[in-house]
């Protein structure tokens, strides 16, 4: 192969890398989240309330983090689809065919997205997956801050109102932050954008 193909190549195996990798670390996140999550529930119920009001801060932070690594995903995977093309254009035959299994078979790139839940259709394994440990989280925040509400109550006017107003404020951010990024699409927009302007075509549905 010639230069431009094997450079190519070797940022489609960077990029695939990448893929493997973030896919590790969004369920090494989760399952850190997890048990901490679980920790600090035994921890108030073993009589340290305090540790309830903590849950809802590490659901959070593991909300954003996974869905961080998400983003990386997505970011990985748009360039992949762009390369896989320009090789196979150049090879004159459809060998790579990775990112169409990824758009059929884990979630479609260039479509409106809560993360990586398609809004319309497409639902997949993957999907659900978001959305159930989505879900778990989202209880296990609701439930720390139930099961810590008598601690706030006792506790002084300004350490109460610091609590939520730093909660609330994060947890409105990050909402408004993702849906801006993910659902709007401004993120994947950012990428197609370069992309496109690099390799002279938009996304179709069937690359990606």
């Amino acid at each position: 192969m010639n230069d431009k193909l094997n450079l190519a190549s070797a940022q489609l195996a960077r990029m695939r890398s990448m893929t493997g990798m973030y896919h590790r670390r969004f369920f090494w996140d989760v399952n850190l989240t997890t048990v901490m999550i679980v920790g600090l529930f035994i921890v108030g119920w073993a009589g340290i309330p305090e540790a309830f009001l903590l849950v809802p801060v590490i659901a959070l932070i593991g909300a954003t983090q996974t869905a961080f690594d998400s983003s990386y995903l997505v970011f990985a995977r748009w360039y992949a689809v762009y390369l896989e093309r320009y090789l196979n254009k150049e090879l004159g035959a459809r060998v790579h065919v990775a990112g169409e299994l990824e758009s059929t078979y884990l979630f479609e790139l260039g479509t409106p997205k809560i993360v990586t839940v398609p809004v319309g259709g497409g639902f997949t394994w993957f999907s659900y997956m978001t959305v159930f440990y989505t879900l778990v989280g989202a209880a296990a925040y609701a439930f720390g801050l139930a099961l810590g509400w008598d601690v706030l109550v006792e506790a002084s006017t300004a350490i109460t109102a610091l609590y939520l107003v730093a909660l609330i404020g994060l947890t409105t951010s990050a909402l408004v932050v993702g849906v801006w990024w993910f659902v709007s699409g401004e993120g994947e927009r950012r990428l197609e954008r370069v992309l496109e302007d690099r390799f002279g075509e938009p996304l179709s549905r069937s690359d990606s």
